[in-house]
């Protein structure tokens, strides 16, 4: 490739890149301001909650008939990304965004980054098809998608270019999208700002230096991190098994969803369950009363929503359930509150979804470069105890965490069961 070349690949890298952060930025600014006026909305209209049945009925109804070629939701992102399947379809992005704001209206537990990715790949893909542009660009501007809704709907940025190049392959970073999805998620991130939508500020962990004695207290954080997202994983795939097997109907699984919802809710008698849980996140990181039984309390609230059909993504919950689940096990090992929550809150969510340097450096973005070398050893120990499982069925894995090639990508749902993958590939390694 000659220097014209490369200057001619990296301008245009720019442009695109540019033009999708200005669409994931202004489609999270839209998305997180709908979202804050439906979360106060409920909050002073409680009662609303009990109407989440109706309203999943409803939902439910209208996704049967409007949204089956996006029920797939994250995972044809994926899918796409790899197969280079039809253009995604143009209601995506305005289904998404209602559908979550509405689940967060009534008070089902989700979190916001799937819509915010499905939004940005579907823009992107968008922006690709009215472009003409070739095959190959096409999926680094579905890579520069999933980067700027992830980054600009967090503010972090660099996590969310770091994220889309890691979350597609397991095994594989997609350097070929670097450019891309860095300015996308930078330019994301700066458009959501610019509209004047702010985000959650965190307590900063503070300097602690890593001894011996504590790499293995975070050996014993990481086996519980990998255990609640093994948890969450394995429920939340089952009820969707289940349901779709046991009741064919999409509103009446998310009436009944909303049903077991509204029940533990009132069984419970609080609502720190429902919705983002972005309180109960802040909390987790200065008050030594957090309840033992929190986070297992937020996976089964998420897990039951989503299960049932109702849109949102998963990293707020899971940033509660590991927030939660962090701030006690630090309290049971001598180690500083705001260090445990922060470490367990990007642990759970990078063995959920195999993305381990994203949640890293999003840990570094969020609470400050002192819990970084902390968060890497958990989140990678975590993500590797996980196995291979993964909250987007969809991710391709191209060799084994225990080592080892594959003969070609094989999704994760298609492997005959979630430790072992199929046979390495009998070429010798180069």
């Amino acid at each position: 490739m000659t220097r014209s070349t490369r200057a001619s690949a990296l301008l245009q890298w720019i442009i695109l890149g540019v033009l999708v952060g200005v669409l994931c930025g202004s489609a999270s600014a839209l998305f997180l301001h709908l979202l804050e006026r439906a979360t106060r909305f409920r909050e002073v209209h409680e009662g609303l909650v009990f109407a989440l049945p109706l309203a999943g009925l409803v939902m439910g109804t209208v996704f049967e008939r409007f949204g089956r070629s996006i029920k797939a939701g994250s995972n044809l992102i994926i899918d796409t990304i790899h197969d280079g399947g039809p253009e995604l379809p143009l209601r995506l992005a305005p289904m998404v965004l209602v559908g979550t704001v509405l689940t967060h209206l009534f008070g089902g537990s989700a979190g916001r980054e799937g819509t915010a990715v499905q939004m940005g790949a579907g823009l992107a893909d968008a922006l690709a098809h009215r472009l003409a542009v070739p095959r190959h660009v096409r999926r680094q501007l579905l890579v520069a998608g999933v980067a700027g809704g992830f980054g600009s709907v967090f503010g972090t940025p660099v996590a969310g270019a770091i994220f889309g190049l890691e979350f597609v392959v397991l095994g594989r970073i997609e350097y070929d999208a670097l450019v891309p999805a860095l300015v996308a998620a930078l330019v994301g991130d700066m458009t959501t700002r610019a509209w004047g939508i702010g985000h959650a500020h965190y307590l900063a962990a503070p300097h602690v230096a890593l001894t011996p004695l504590l790499a293995l207290k975070w050996l014993v954080f990481a086996a519980a991190m990998a255990a609640a997202s093994t948890a969450f994983i394995e429920l939340t795939h089952w009820l969707k098994r289940q349901g779709e097997r046991r009741v064919p109907r999409l509103g009446l699984r998310m009436a009944i969803g909303g049903g077991v919802v509204v029940a533990l809710w009132q069984l419970l008698g609080t609502s720190d369950y429902l919705g983002l849980g972005v309180p109960m996140i802040l909390r987790a990181f200065e008050d030594p009363h957090v309840p033992v039984y929190a986070f297992a309390a937020k996976l089964l609230f998420t897990a039951v929503t989503l299960g049932a059909g109702f849109m949102g993504g998963e990293v707020t919950p899971l940033f509660f359930a590991g927030a939660s689940l962090g701030s006690v096990l630090a309290r049971a090992l001598d180690i500083p509150l705001a260090l445990g929550a922060g470490v367990g809150m990007a642990a759970v969510f990078a063995a959920a979804s195999n993305a381990p340097l994203a949640l890293s450096v999003m840990a570094l973005e969020l609470l400050g470069a002192s819990v970084f070398p902390h968060a890497v050893l958990v989140s990678v120990v975590a993500y590797l105890m996980t196995g291979h499982r993964s909250i987007y069925p969809a991710q391709r894995l191209l060799g084994s965490k225990a080592g080892g090639r594959l003969s070609h990508p094989t999704a994760i749902r298609d492997l005959p069961h979630t430790e072992a993958p199929p046979p390495p590939s009998e070429e010798p390694r180069p």
